[in-house]
């Protein structure tokens, strides 16, 4: 697991460690780019901003965080481990991301609840629905709509449409998950997710 010093990553540990128990599977916290470049798969969590993350991508471990992306070894980013995948951000304008996806990532206008009619509030926190796309590469069971944990203000918009796994509502339908190739990105949270969460981080860790 990939630490560029932001936000609390024991919970993320925690939640592998569960999924890896009885496979063959070694869980490290590292932020040195040569056991990065080493690691059999990489997973980027992230809470914080995009700037930040950004900016610690920026030398050596952003370099060791593109060569596996590039390798073919599989990734799984959460929320900002998505949004970082992408060209830029509303939420820091003149910070690049990696740019390994086309697009950008945008604030989440919110807007109203569509039972009740009042404002949804932004940041979006709690449980909501992640309705799994056509393009989904089996982190998700294809076609069961399930409830997957979120804290998050900013939303990733791929100029490419193919790249979307899955989408959820909050005023507005957004892509809630992307995959292409060895990558599989979401912008919930797993390890927060219970049971649905540890599926997902099992199913990853056997891929």
């Amino acid at each position: 697991m990939c630490d560029v010093g932001l936000g609390n990553l024991r919970s993320v540990e925690r939640a592998l460690r569960e999924a890896a128990r009885g496979r063959p599977v070694d869980v490290e916290v590292t932020g040195d780019p040569g056991r990065v470049l080493t690691a059999d798969r990489l997973v980027m969590p992230g809470q914080g901003g995009f700037g930040d993350c950004a900016r610690a991508l920026g030398g050596s471990l952003g370099e060791a965080v593109r060569a596996h992306l590039q390798s073919g070894k599989p990734y799984l980013g959460i929320c900002l481990g998505l949004q970082v995948l992408f060209e830029a951000s509303e939420e820091a304008p003149g910070c690049a991301g990696l740019g390994i996806l086309a697009g950008t990532v945008v604030k989440l206008r919110g807007g109203a609840d569509p039972a009740t009619g009042e404002p949804l509030k932004v940041p979006h926190m709690g449980w909501n629905a992640v309705n799994p796309a056509e393009n989904n590469p089996g982190l998700l069971e294809s076609g069961l709509s399930k409830h997957f944990y979120f804290m998050n203000s900013f939303v990733v918009v791929p100029r490419d449409p193919g790249a979307v796994a899955a989408t959820s509502e909050y005023g507005e339908r957004f892509a809630s998950a992307v995959a292409f190739g060895n990558v599989f990105a979401c912008q919930f949270h797993p390890e927060k997710s219970q049971r649905a969460g540890l599926k997902l981080l099992e199913t990853f860790l056997a891929s």
